[in-house]
């Protein structure tokens, strides 16, 4: 479960959170000791009591991101588990549906063209924005 957590990638983000956990501690520090100055203000205090509050932050959002990483991990783990174990009291619908998972694209496809005789208004409206691209291409 935890395996996927000592990944490359996963060490570079431990690192970086560990990183930015420390430096929000410092940067609380070193706004506490500017406010205690002479030329030190309300605002350096401000700071100092806001960066401990941008580390609890850090703090949360790696566990968070960890967690999810593990529930992730346990939800692609689950169907090697039931087609080794076939539950008798799982419906064929929930199986097939488990069975069959398919990713979103990272790009929606593209829309359909539309022509002038379905609607003369975005036809028109597409004309132009084609005719800016392509006059930025030429600039460039």
């Amino acid at each position: 479960m935890f395996r996927s957590l000592l990944t490359p990638r996963w060490l570079l983000l431990h690192a970086l959170f560990v990183v930015a956990a420390v430096a929000t501690g410092f940067l609380a520090v070193w706004q506490w000791d500017r406010a205690h100055e002479a030329g030190g203000s309300f605002q350096n205090l401000g700071y100092a009591l806001q960066w401990p509050l941008f580390g609890v932050f850090t703090i949360f959002l790696w566990v968070r991101l960890m967690r999810m990483e593990a529930h992730r991990d346990r939800d692609e783990a689950e169907p090697e588990a039931a087609e080794t174990a076939p539950r008798e009291d799982a419906a064929p619908q929930v199986e097939a549906q488990s069975a069959v998972r398919r990713k979103r694209p990272l790009v929606p496809p593209p829309a359909a063209p539309v022509g002038a005789e379905d609607d003369p208004e975005l036809a028109a409206y597409n004309q132009y924005l084609a005719d800016l691209n392509k006059s930025d291409r030429r600039a460039s």
